[in-house]
C-alpha cells in the first residue's frame, strides 16, 4: 500500500523516469529462477545486484568512466569499479560460449560505438532460452561524455536487430510519454539555466514562475492520454529469450 502511494505522488509531481525502469528490472531479474547465473553487462556501480541474491551475479564492465568524463553534459562526478568481476570491452568479453543463462544490460547502449556488436556477444554468451533483459533511454541528454553515442533508441530498433541475433522479444515495457517528456524539460529549465550561466540565471528563475501553469497541464494530459508514448517516451525496455544462433 505504502510503495502504491510513493509511486503515485511520483506520477503527480514529476515524470516517471528512472524509478519507473529501476522497478521494471528489479521485478525482471525476481523472475529469474534461483540459482541461474546472469550477466550485469555494462554493470557500472552494480547497482541491481541487490536484487540478484537469488543468483550467480557476475558484473562486467570497460571500467573506463571515472565520474568525470571530459566535463560536458552531465556526469555522476565519482564512479567506483571496484566491485567488477569481468573489466573488458563488452562487445569482446573473456568468457566461454553458453556460459550465462541471463543477461542484464540496463542503460548501456547509448554509450556504445556499436550496439549491434554488443548484441552479437550477447547472443554468443548466452544459453539457448536464456533470458536477455535489456533498457535504454529513448531520448536522452548528453551524459558520461564522451561515451556518448546515441540519443536513444525506438522499438524498431529492437524489432528489427534482436531476431537477427537469435533473440525472441517477449516483453516491452516504455514508461512515459510524450507529455511526461515536454513536462521534464520544463521542470529542467532552472537547472540548466544554473548550469549555464549561473548568479545571472535568476532574472530567468524569477519569470520561471510563469511556466508553471504549462507544466501543470502537462501533467494533466499526461495522465488523460497515456498512449502518447508512441510519439515519445523516456525509455523503453525488452525481456526477451534467445532462440537460435546469431544470423550476422
Amino acid at each position: 500500500m505504502l510503495a502504491d502511494i510513493q509511486y503515485f505522488l511520483e506520477r503527480l509531481t514529476l515524470p516517471q523516469s528512472d524509478n519507473a525502469r529501476k522497478r521494471w528490472v528489479a521485478e525482471q531479474l525476481k523472475r529469474l529462477p534461483k540459482g541461474r547465473r546472469l550477466l550485469d553487462a555494462g554493470a557500472g556501480e552494480c547497482q541491481y545486484e541487490k536484487y540478484c541474491e537469488h543468483l550467480e551475479y557476475v558484473s562486467q564492465d570497460f571500467a573506463g568512466y571515472d565520474g568525470a568524463g571530459d566535463g560536458s553534459g552531465l556526469q555522476t562526478g565519482t564512479r567506483d569499479s571496484s566491485k567488477i568481476d569481468i573489466i573488458s570491452d563488452i562487445v569482446s568479453m573473456p568468457v566461454k560460449a553458453k556460459d550465462f543463462d541471463a543477461i542484464l544490460c540496463v542503460e548501456v547502449f547509448e554509450h556504445l560505438p556499436a550496439p549491434l556488436e554488443a548484441l552479437k556477444e550477447f547472443s554468443r554468451v548466452i544459453k539457448k532460452d536464456g533470458v536477455l533483459i535489456l533498457t535504454a533511454p529513448f531520448s536522452s541528454l548528453t551524459h558520461y561524455s564522451p561515451y556518448y553515442y546515441y540519443s536513444g533508441f525506438s522499438i524498431n530498433f529492437y524489432k528489427e536487430n534482436l531476431p537477427k541475433f537469435g533473440f525472441e522479444i517477449d516483453e516491452v515495457y516504455s514508461y512515459g510519454n510524450y507529455f511526461d517528456t515536454v513536462a521534464l524539460e520544463l521542470a529542467r529549465i532552472p537547472l540548466v539555466c544554473i548550469r549555464t550561466i549561473g548568479v545571472l540565471a535568476l532574472p530567468i528563475l524569477l519569470a520561471y514562475i510563469f511556466v508553471l501553469p504549462a507544466y501543470i497541464l502537462l501533467r494533466v494530459l499526461s495522465f488523460i492520454m497515456p498512449d502518447s508514448s508512441q510519439l515519445a517516451c523516456f525509455g523503453i525496455c525488452i525481456r526477451a529469450h534467445k532462440t537460435a544462433s546469431s544470423m550476422v
